[in-house]
């Protein structure tokens, strides 16, 4: 059988509450990457060596850019993209120092002798 494991897979550094619980992958997603996790883990980091034609397609897949017609491959390339870090876009731009530099906030402190009661 493919991606025999003896323990399951489990990824508590970025699924703290488990990856069942993650909200990210379906029940039969998750079911299979506990199962079959810790193999496909193994075989992506090149710990293992494919035992059969089933895990070398999963390997060649992964390692390819074309489009993934092996459902293992499908889960653990959308767990992969899952736990990669998430780039955060801001709308707000920052000056030069140059900038910062032209504009004086002190000078301002002619009026400071009135103050609000």
């Amino acid at each position: 059988m493919s991606f025999e494991s003896e323990k399951p897979f489990n990824d508590f550094q970025h699924f703290a509450r488990g990856i069942r619980r993650s909200g990210e992958f379906s029940i039969r997603e998750s079911n299979i990457l506990e199962q079959y996790g810790t193999a496909m883990m193994e075989l992506h980091t090149g710990v293992r060596q494919p035992a059969d034609e089933t895990e070398q397609m999963f390997v060649e897949q992964l390692n390819s850019n074309d489009v993934v017609t092996d459902p293992y491959a499908k889960i653990f390339k959308k767990y992969l993209q899952v736990i990669q870090p998430r780039r955060l876009h801001r709308l707000c731009s920052v000056g030069s120092d140059d900038d910062m530099a032209a504009t004086d906030f002190s000078s301002n402190n002619e009026d400071s002798s009135s103050s609000i009661d």
